[in-house]
């Protein structure tokens, strides 16, 4: 069965359950699987390394993750409108893939979270897509036909799925966030078997 990578940082839970529900769009398309991974804390003294497995959720995502899967949904909490620097610094890293055009095709979706409903929702999604298109990646989000879309007052936008955490980090996800991301989900499963049938 095809897997569809969700690859996401998350420091307080909150963008993690985001990418549950993009994973759960994902596996309601038949034949279509999701392979959740995270990435590892960026230290502030580049000699301290993070213990190979992490203590708890999600393994730590492996360049071959990206290159056995045939579609992507990324996710980052923002940072001052931005992507978290340890999912910059997992992207950084991927260069040998770029150079052997190893994600050109495929398709991927992004997903954040923020603190604040105007914390920068659309610009960190928009900042994620960037080093997508340099690969060459199909970019999915979710369009107006999703009903949704139009009637939340929480997270959610067109350029991928979001969530608004509270100031407390302990939100959780409204049902509207909830639907959008497991739209996204399905819609990113849907078009990655589409394009991964059409290239072979």
């Amino acid at each position: 069965m095809p897997d569809i990578l969700v690859l996401y940082y998350s420091q307080h839970g909150s963008t993690a359950a985001v990418a549950q529900a993009i994973a759960r769009g994902i596996e309601s398309v038949p034949n279509a699987q999701a392979r959740i991974r995270t990435v590892p804390k960026v230290a502030p003294t580049t000699q301290i390394a993070t213990p190979a497995i992490p203590d708890a959720g999600a393994p730590y995502v492996e360049i071959h993750d990206l290159t056995e899967c045939i579609g992507l949904a990324l996710g980052s909490p923002t940072r001052f409108g931005n992507m978290a620097s340890a999912m910059k610094h997992f992207l950084d890293g991927t260069a040998a893939i770029w150079m052997q055009g190893g994600l050109a095709g495929k398709p991927a979706a992004v997903f954040t979270s923020t603190t604040t409903m105007h914390g920068g929702q659309e610009s960190t999604l928009l900042s994620m897509m960037l080093p997508l298109l340099h690969h060459g990646m199909v970019i999915v989000g979710i369009p107006f036909t999703e009903a949704t879309l139009t009637s939340t007052t929480s997270g959610g936008t067109p350029y991928g799925a979001s969530h608004v955490s509270g100031i407390d980090n302990k939100t959780q996800l409204t049902e509207d966030e909830r639907k959008l991301a497991f739209a996204l989900g399905q819609r990113l499963a849907t078009t990655a078997l589409k394009l991964a049938t059409e290239s072979h």
